[in-house]
């Protein structure tokens, strides 16, 4: 292992890497890099632009290509998959797990790519998402729940996640007693980071938000008692049993707001609009201190993508 490792790259203990994929800004977009017995797995791969920074954490960590076992996307949403294919033409001996109703879209990737086209559009998915490569079928396995496999002597164990998408699994890790939660468990961005810890919210990016699936799968999470929780957006967060409370009430807000906005006229606003509310309030109580024009600009996206998935669980009854 190299003395000094690259910024993007931190070890969490235990043989848990984050690797920052540099999508859209630091620190948002978090591929692992877990390392057991000289074997290795990533779970998550950000972007096809991720893919330097995925093949300099190998590097960086002594790795030879074949010793990745597993890639192992959480769902098939492009910044949490969208690098899967390139990452799987480097490693030689890697099989990519992923879930049943997501592997479809690894092995063509077409549909994948046109349903978020319609979402960012042209020029956004050229210039933050790049290309998508097929991943050959024959190296492919799709999850169950409770599926194990391993990883040196380390297990890893798949729960079915729906609630954010259908296609979501989460993995359990014993040895650190902690889940890999895709977006299943929410979003933590460290600039929201005060004295009482990190700070969470929900995201209901189209098209599959289902809030009391995805509470039971949050509480299916927390009844494991994990002592942390690997957040995609961003990182290794702890006081679990705090952040699964706030993140369970937040997700009953939305479902308020979006039932008293069901008919509204300008609905796509009124939603962002009252999300933001809903969000500023949370904040403020846990002592952020961050000005308002701020905390809207870093919630932006997030606003008008959970407006959209909103719209979809409103319109499906």
């Amino acid at each position: 292992m190299s003395a000094a490792l690259p910024a993007y790259l931190e070890p969490l203990g235990q043989g848990v890497h984050a690797v920052d994929t540099g999508f859209l800004r630091d620190r948002f977009d978090a591929a692992y890099l877990v390392v057991q017995d000289g074997r290795a797995a990533f779970i998550d791969t950000g972007t096809s632009y991720a893919l330097p920074r995925l093949l300099g954490a190998l590097d960086a960590l002594g790795l030879a290509r074949d010793a990745v076992d597993w890639v192992i996307p959480t769902h098939v949403h492009l910044d949490h998959a969208g690098g899967a294919g390139a990452l799987m033409q480097e490693l030689p001996r890697a099989r990519l797990l992923v879930h049943p109703r997501g592997l479809r879209h690894m092995v063509d990737p077409s549909a994948l790519w046109q349903g978020a086209l319609a979402v960012y559009g042209p020029e956004e998915m050229e210039r933050s998402y790049g290309k998508l490569v097929p991943v050959a079928a024959e190296r492919t396995m799709a999850t169950h729940d409770g599926m194990s496999v391993q990883l040196g002597s380390r297990s890893l164990v798949f729960a079915d996640t729906p609630g954010h998408a259908r296609h979501h699994h989460c993995v359990w890790d014993a040895s650190t007693r902690g889940w890999f939660t895709g977006d299943t468990f929410g979003l933590s961005y460290p600039e929201f980071d005060t004295a009482r810890g990190p700070w969470i919210l929900p995201t209901a990016t189209p098209v599959q938000f289902e809030p009391p699936v995805l509470q039971d799968s949050i509480r299916r999470l927390l009844a494991t008692e994990p002592a942390c929780m690997y957040l995609t957006h961003f990182g290794r967060v702890g006081g679990v049993p705090r952040l699964g409370e706030l993140l369970l009430s937040l997700i009953d807000e939305l479902v308020a707001l979006g039932q008293a906005q069901r008919a509204a006229s300008d609905r796509h606003e009124a939603l962002k609009r009252g999300q933001l509310a809903i969000f500023m309030r949370s904040l403020a109580a846990h002592g952020c201190t961050m000005d308002s024009g701020a905390i809207a600009q870093l919630l932006a996206m997030d606003l008008e993508l959970n407006a959209q998935g909103m719209a979809i669980w409103l319109d499906r009854g």
